[in-house]
């Protein structure tokens, strides 16, 4: 399997190996850890497929309690919580060799028409996805060639990203830069019909550049780290349906850093501005 979205689609098909038990691939990776995404978005399938499918998810809140093993799969336990008339609960604990690593708790809702409908307009005019470059072409702009440990990077890369402004390069070029990013997202392929796949593959998404705004300030994005960074918790809210495969804005922002803990929030829209899904995520910053 050479496309990266059907690898995403497949990472997230779990096994299950008992009621209410799955278990998840971790691929080996050149990582420290596993990635956050990964984590949270298989614990979101866990969940779902102990529901009856009916009810989309709605929102979840998570906390990152110890790095994952790259190659060691991970078993996701699933306690149903509740099953009511509108809302269904589920919490989800991840465990890689006898730890627990991650848990989750998700509630599903049942469709319904609401009395009224608001929306607050996005806050950013950007340009159109078509009309940026990607983030390997602005890595090639700038080296003129992709080094190989990012060329492998993007080579298993599941999303296109673009970024909304240029990247920066260097100090002088993110002094006074405020913590703010945009970064335009899709699946670099279809990722079929089913509505928890396509939820759970923008989970996965949504960890992949939040922290990004953070870091603006103080350093470049690509390049030489000075900072160690880990999630400590996410936590999502899903607005209305979408599509992983189709293009959609992540508007992120970070309004405060100290203590060593930094806090991002996004917002996720469409190419017609609607707001799909609100995220929040605190990141631990350690100097290196």
């Amino acid at each position: 399997m050479t496309n990266p979205a059907e690898r995403l689609v497949d990472l997230l098909d779990l096994e299950q190996i008992e009621v209410d038990i799955f278990r998840g691939r971790s691929p080996h990776e050149s990582l420290q850890r596993v990635f956050g995404g990964q984590v949270a978005g298989q614990a979101l399938v866990a969940a779902g497929r102990t529901t009856e499918g009916d009810r989309p998810v709605h929102s979840l809140h998570a906390y990152f309690l110890r790095p994952g093993r790259p190659g060691v799969p991970i078993v996701y336990q699933v306690e149903r919580v509740r099953d009511g008339r509108s809302f269904t609960t589920r919490r989800v604990t991840a465990v890689q060799q006898g730890r627990t690593i991650f848990n989750l708790t998700a509630s599903f809702h049942r469709p319904e028409d609401g009395p009224f409908e608001h929306q607050l307009p996005p806050a950013r005019v950007v340009p159109d996805p078509e009309s940026l470059p990607t983030v390997a072409d602005e890595v090639r702009e700038h080296l003129g060639a992709l080094p190989e440990q990012f060329e492998r990077m993007a080579r298993r890369q599941p999303f296109d990203i673009r970024y909304a402004d240029r990247l920066r390069w260097s100090p002088e070029e993110v002094k006074g830069a405020e913590p703010r990013s945009a970064v335009w997202m899709r699946a670099v392929g279809p990722l079929g019909d089913d509505p928890l796949v396509h939820t759970c593959a923008l989970t996965y998404a949504s960890d992949m550049t939040l922290l990004d705004a953070v870091r603006i300030p103080i350093e470049p994005l690509w390049g030489p780290r000075t900072f160690d960074m880990a999630s400590l918790d996410h936590a999502m809210w899903f607005h209305r349906p979408f599509r992983a495969d189709e293009w959609f804005l992540y508007d992120q922002e970070s309004p405060i850093a100290t203590g060593g803990r930094g806090l991002a929030r996004g917002r996720i829209y469409d190419v017609e501005g609607r707001l799909l899904v609100s995220v929040v995520q605190e990141g631990l910053f350690r100097a290196l």
